[in-house]
């Protein structure tokens, strides 16, 4: 009776890292990828890079059918897919390092039959779990260092570059100025015109 009241005791996540998972850094990114590359590993290339292209989440990931991908006699520059969760649309650029690596990876695909993009280990008409593209992502992480625990699939989602263009730049710059010139403000901030 009394190790039922200390069993209550302990959470269940004591000393587990609970909450948001952590983004992975672009230079993360890159060591992953680098890794994948010379380890030969074409599958596992294949689902990081669209991993990260997509940024979907990982039940919509390991659903993607090869027709999804595929169009005709190459792969499309653009995908569509409905997700699972929000029942939105969703469109996704591939970019070209991705197209290669998928390039490589659908002939051992169409081989084995199967319809989805990333079959499963023991039976190829399903689609790879969840829980072992966990695994893989815990595995892509720990061989380059990182705490395991602190990252997970919704890590693939989350690095997004920002990239600013100069046109882009120049009009938000220009909105500022536009509000400065109008408002009072003080002289060192007029100094941004």
């Amino acid at each position: 009776m009394e190790t039922a009241a200390l069993r209550a005791s302990n959470p269940w996540n004591k000393g587990i890292l609970v909450g948001r998972k952590r983004p992975l850094q672009p230079k993360n990114v890159w060591s992953i990828r680098v890794r994948l590359e010379m380890s030969g590993a074409i599958r596992e290339l294949a689902l990081f890079n669209l991993a990260i292209d997509s940024k979907l989440r990982a039940c919509d990931l390991v659903k993607l059918r090869v027709e999804d991908l595929w169009s005709g006699s190459s792969i499309r520059d653009r995908a569509t897919i409905i997700q699972k969760k929000t029942k939105g649309s969703v469109q996704f650029e591939v970019t070209e390092q991705t197209k290669s690596a998928l390039a490589a990876w659908l002939p051992f695909v169409r081989r084995n039959g199967g319809s989805y993009l990333f079959p499963g280990r023991r039976i190829t008409s399903q689609h790879l779990s969840t829980r072992q593209y966990a695994r893989i992502v815990h595995r892509w992480v720990a061989s380059i260092g990182l705490e395991t625990s602190a990252y997970g699939t919704h890590s693939m989602r989350l690095p997004r570059p920002r990239r600013f263009t100069k046109r882009r730049t120049t009009f938000v710059l220009s909105k500022f100025c536009s509000v400065t010139r109008s408002s009072k403000v003080p002289s060192d901030t007029l100094a941004l015109r």
